[in-house]
């Protein structure tokens, strides 16, 4: 006996199902609604399976603050799978996000938000508004600036640095704009319990900003948390509320996810730059920088836990290496991340659990604080082994992200 616990032992730690339906906003809910009853649901939101499109998480958050019930279909991205066909009978372009009401469909997101206006009132400010113009516009500046900084080669130090300039100058503005908000928010909306929440004004921003401080952050030695501190406190306070936990994402998954979708992300080593990214590849994580609140370790660990036990089979089946010694090591992993204890595989694969640590995808399979404790015990337990073959995840696509290997028929 080595301490490693059984799966039967390990089922003990697990955590009560919560109510995806009714409950707090989350990624593996096919429906929400908010106390009301099915008949009451009359709008279908189809967004991505992985939960990395940015323009599906804007139209989620807007249902999800504006507490609109509806169904969810979860069609496939192109860089990690092919869109399934009946999607492409309904909307002939594959694009997403896209929203079903009494049998009309609405593509883009822009447009999305205006016909839910139409149908269920504003949320904050109206998104043809004259107020929200200029905030609109704003936003696709930053977005501009963070891409011919981000994803674009630059061949000498005057082309980086003028990138960085523009970008900086452009988050610049955002950064004074939240500075004269009384509430912290752009376009400050009050809830039905009398509470201040993002408003559209803010729904149009988070998505891509969420994205700007993983991917500079990783692959610029950039944080966007220690240079700006109004839209510090304005990702805090986000991140205080549970509609958005259940969208965001972490710096690890939009570090490698966005590569493929984006046609590349180049590095600029700095020492920032290479301390920043090994903290994130390695699943320590960068703490407040990533998310600024406090949480109870002990049900986040279970609530990981729940999640792998759920689907042990199917990555023990697919994992491509070692898979003789993966179901040990994966048990010595978890064994760890619920008791501190560790206890050594007899036939320890850390290759088999990189591969693992490097495919956490959040929100698709857990909250953030769920995917920083396993991935820290995943990385603890790997060590431990003499094998240190870098898993290279692919730069061109993401189909080792394959969703048919976890989807039942």
């Amino acid at each position: 006996m080595n301490g490693i616990l059984t799966w039967d032992d390990l089922n003990k730690f697990e955590i009560e199902e919560f109510d995806r339906v009714n409950g707090i906003n989350n990624s593996q809910a096919n429906l929400r609604l908010f106390g009301h009853t099915k008949d009451d649901v009359i709008v279908t939101l189809y967004r991505d399976r992985h939960s990395w499109c940015p323009y599906c998480q804007k139209i989620w958050l807007w249902l999800e603050f504006k507490r609109i019930p509806y169904r969810v279909k979860k069609i496939n991205m192109f860089c990690y799978g092919q869109k399934e066909s009946w999607f492409l009978d309904k909307v002939r372009s594959g694009k997403l996000p896209a929203i079903e009401f009494k049998g009309q469909v609405i593509t883009e997101s822009d447009n999305i938000i205006a016909f839910l206006e139409n149908k269920f009132g504003a949320l904050g400010s109206f998104i043809t508004s004259s107020h929200l113009r200029k905030t609109r516009e704003l936003e696709r500046e930053i977005f501009s600036s963070w891409c011919n900084w981000l994803c674009r080669e630059s061949f000498n130090f005057l082309d980086n640095s003028f990138r960085k300039k523009r970008f900086k100058e452009s988050i610049s503005k955002f950064d004074k704009i939240l500075s004269g908000s009384v509430s912290g928010f752009i376009d400050p909306a009050l809830s039905k319990s009398g509470d201040i929440e993002p408003g559209t004004g803010d729904i149009i921003f988070i998505p891509y900003m969420e994205r700007m401080n993983a991917s500079l952050t990783y692959y610029k030695g950039f944080n966007l948390r220690s240079n700006y501190q109004y839209v510090d406190k304005w990702l805090t306070l986000f991140e205080g509320k549970s509609a958005y936990r259940g969208t965001q994402g972490d710096f690890h998954t939009h570090s490698h996810d966005l590569p493929p979708q984006m046609g590349g992300c180049y590095k600029e080593s700095n020492d920032e730059q290479i301390d920043f990214s090994n903290s994130i590849d390695s699943g320590e994580g960068l703490g407040n920088f990533e998310f600024n609140q406090k949480y109870d370790s002990k049900f986040y660990a279970a609530f990981a836990l729940n999640r792998v036990i759920k689907h042990k089979d199917s990555l023990i089946k697919v994992n491509p290496y070692d898979n003789g010694y993966f179901e040990e090591s994966l048990r010595s992993a978890l064994t760890h991340m619920v008791t501190g204890e560790v206890s050594i595989p007899v036939n320890i694969s850390g290759k088999s659990l990189r591969y693992l640590k490097n495919r956490i995808s959040v929100p698709r399979d857990m909250p953030i604080i769920s995917a920083r404790l396993l991935r820290k015990s995943l990385n603890k337990i790997e060590l431990l082994s003499n094998n240190n073959e870098i898993d290279k995840i692919p730069l061109n696509h993401r189909y080792d992200q394959d969703p048919r290997n976890f989807i039942s028929n």
